[in-house]
């Protein structure tokens, strides 16, 4: 199924067939991950007074949805969303209801409480590369491809906004853990609808060694992802230490993380709107070390509002260095491993952001804050800078004839062709 646009654009592909209802299937789905993290949070202190046990079990739960993914993924390549994504989805909303019934009130064991958790994100549907990989079955045209990941890229951080609001209006009236059933209700119906969509493929035949030999070039990707969400989460504490070191007020913060969103939410729209001609791995490369330098340089500012102004400019970085990084990813994989592909990438994110949290934790006190930023900026410079690239090996120039208007003729050496030329002219 594709399309063909003179002019490819946001509306384009909505106006792919089938792609609004599949894709608002999938948002509705995808919803739930921006609502489940608070929910449990506030839930589980509640249920159990105790920030050491809401720790422990919101490590479990991000663990286990994190370095789980790419299985999960790979469930999905071989059987197809249709078979695959209904059980994940409706095992993860049950564990859901069994952790709300568990933290509603007080009094359950903490470790029946830890246990549950971890099993529900075990459970939890790669709905996010499943949809990536979804759209270059709709979308075979590049450019328009490329739009839809950009769109995909923009609703999915605007997801991870409006979740937290959505259950904070809903705490002022229920108890946290109805957060959690909200979450389970969404990726069961949203998920439901999502499968039964017309656009719905089925398992992609594997060709023998293809998937696997070709998970390799992965790896710039990866790393990208991991480097990005690494500095953005030591990002988040950097600005609270910031705000309360240089003003003594942290009411300011969000304020200053919002500018951060809206400018990778307008980054991102931005970069899908513009026909590159340069490689997918070289403006991945390229992404990666713009977004590490302007977070090196907020460091510098000398106070919040500068600060804030000096974020939203890494923001604009940060939604096309992740897009890019899902783009290469699908053009890496082998179309039966797309989605094992794109979750590889979507973990990196999540495993990189709970490293950077951790590390910029223990830098604080003992690295002066300027010189955190740096570091922050720093991981994703070297992501960027590993990203890059190279010349392959063994790679020999070809000789060329220039002839002279006289008639002779000197033999020079032809440039190689770049490593990461594009597929397609």
């Amino acid at each position: 199924m594709s399309t063909h646009p003179a002019r490819p654009s946001y509306a384009a592909v909505l106006r792919v067939p089938h792609a609004r209802r599949t894709f608002a299937a999938a948002l509705t789905a995808r919803l739930s991950y921006g609502t489940v993290a608070l929910a449990v949070m506030l839930s589980v202190t509640r249920a159990t007074g105790s920030y050491a046990v809401c720790g422990a079990v919101m490590s479990l739960f991000g663990a286990t949805t994190v370095f789980l993914m790419p299985l999960r993924a790979s469930l999905i390549d071989r059987f197809g969303p249709r078979r695959a994504l209904p059980p994940m989805a409706s095992l993860y909303g049950a564990l859901l209801c069994a952790l709300a019934a568990l933290t509603w009130r007080s009094g359950a064991p903490a470790a029946l409480i830890a246990t549950t958790a971890a099993l529900a994100g075990a459970c939890a549907p790669p709905l996010g590369p499943t949809m990536r990989a979804l759209w270059s079955e709709l979308v075979e045209d590049r450019a328009l491809l490329q739009r839809a990941y950009g769109l995909d890229g923009v609703a999915e951080e605007l997801l991870y906004v409006s979740g937290p609001a959505l259950v904070g209006l809903l705490a002022g009236f229920a108890p946290p853990a109805a957060g959690i059933l909200l979450s389970a209700v969404l990726v069961v119906a949203g998920t439901g609808a999502f499968v039964t969509s017309p656009a719905m493929t089925g398992p992609r035949p594997a060709s023998r060694g293809t998937a696997s030999g070709r998970m390799g070039g992965l790896l710039p990707a990866v790393a990208v992802a991991a480097g990005a969400g690494l500095a953005l989460s030591g990002v988040d504490l950097l600005v609270v230490a910031f705000a309360g070191e240089r003003s003594h007020d942290t009411a300011l913060v969000p304020w200053v993380l919002g500018a951060l969103s809206l400018g990778s939410a307008v980054g991102g729209l931005v970069n899908g709107a513009i026909r590159w001609r340069t490689a997918t791995r070289v403006r991945l490369c390229r992404f990666a070390v713009a977004l590490g330098l302007m977070i090196a340089v907020a460091g510098l500012a000398p106070g919040l509002w500068t600060l804030t102004a000096a974020l939203a400019c890494a923001g604009a970085f940060l939604a096309p260095a992740l897009t890019t990084a899902y783009l290469l990813a699908d053009e890496t994989a082998a179309r039966e491993a797309r989605t094992r592909a794109g979750a590889w990438v979507n973990a990196a994110v999540n495993a990189g952001g709970s490293s950077g949290a951790l590390l910029t934790g223990l830098l604080l006190g003992a690295v002066p804050l300027g010189g955190c930023f740096l570091l922050a900026g720093a991981a994703a410079m070297s992501a960027g800078l590993l990203a890059a690239p190279r010349p392959r090996a063994g790679a020999s120039r070809a000789r060329c004839v220039l002839r002279r208007p006289g008639g002779s003729a000197e033999v020079r050496d032809a440039p190689a062709a770049p490593a990461d030329a594009p597929r397609s002219a």
